[in-house]
């Protein structure tokens, strides 16, 4: 077997003697480093907040109100962490809580107003420039490809 270069690909001797090395690795390689190349893009439209509050802006958005703890096991984060988290949104005026009237010891975190504008606007923004962007630098069959390789990229996240 050839040897890795300093990134972690396979080298041509590699992929000579393993085709699937050739397939899945590469492919696994080439999509880790457009996926991170697109999320720094696609972040420069929340860059007011950390990548963790815009997720959980979103989480909130998508999803509804939530408790800080399941939060914090949704997002794979500590509690401390989460309560940071939550602490800054807060000061913001992006979040609301109220008391769980099921447990009066838990708080319910819900979007406010401007949380749900905020969260609107900035997935406005980003969904525009990705489809100009599309429009101006893919063809018709390009984006169809795009879009069928976006539900095989979804298979892969259920796994």
């Amino acid at each position: 077997m050839g040897t890795r270069d300093d990134v972690g690909r396979a080298s041509v001797s590699d992929r000579e003697t393993d085709p699937d090395l050739d397939s899945a690795a590469e492919a696994a390689h080439e999509l880790v480093v457009s996926y991170s190349r697109l999320r720094r893009r696609l972040r420069e439209f929340t860059s007011d907040l950390t990548p963790s509050q815009t997720s959980v802006l979103s989480r909130l958005a998508k999803e509804g109100e939530s408790s800080a703890s399941v939060l914090a096991q949704a997002e794979r984060v500590r509690a401390q962490s989460m309560a940071a988290t939550l602490s800054a949104l807060d000061e913001r005026a992006l979040i609301e809580r109220r008391p769980d009237p099921d447990d009066g010891r838990r708080q319910l975190i819900t979007l406010s107003i401007a949380g749900a504008e905020y969260v609107h606007g900035y997935r406005r923004a980003r969904d525009e420039w990705l489809a100009r962007t599309l429009r101006e630098h893919l063809t018709e069959a390009e984006i169809a490809t795009l879009r069928q390789a976006t539900g095989l990229l979804e298979r892969i996240t259920e796994v």
